[in-house]
């Protein structure tokens, strides 16, 4: 036997039941209620179209607003620094700031050295507590 002469064994081979054409199970027979599914030749869009029509034209948007990235920087983490200047590039080199970005100090936590702060932020909190430990800030 070669193997252009295999076919199917036709009794395992099932015709294919054919619904949706009256009968005993009513008018859909099976195939569900009205709807786009139930329609002859029906064709669900895909979800990537409408997302796509969703996004502006010539995709893109003109104009992004620029924020800068504020990191926080409470008070209680620079009860332990070594020096007493705080800058932006100090705090990286003692490992509390590991993103670049602009700085705020907030005033969660109690400060008793006498530091100096510039190129930072401060929050109102920070600076009333700051000044109070005799630090300062220059802007």
């Amino acid at each position: 036997m070669q193997i252009h002469l295999l076919r199917k064994n036709p009794a395992h081979t099932l015709p294919r039941t054919r619904v949706g054409r009256g009968g005993k199970r009513g008018t859909t027979s099976g195939k569900g209620t009205k709807g786009q599914r139930s329609r002859s030749g029906h064709r669900i869009r895909p979800a990537e179209r409408d997302f796509i029509q969703r996004l502006p034209k010539l995709r893109g948007f003109k104009n992004k607003p620029y924020t800068e990235t504020v990191i926080p920087v409470n008070l209680d983490r620079l009860q332990h620094m070594e020096k007493s200047t705080v800058t932006p590039e100090s705090l990286r080199a003692e490992g509390i700031v590991r993103k670049s970005g602009v700085v705020k100090i907030l005033g969660r936590g109690e400060i008793s050295k006498k530091l100096l702060f510039s190129g930072v932020k401060v929050s109102a909190s920070a600076r009333k507590k700051i000044e109070a430990a005799g630090g300062s800030i220059q802007n």
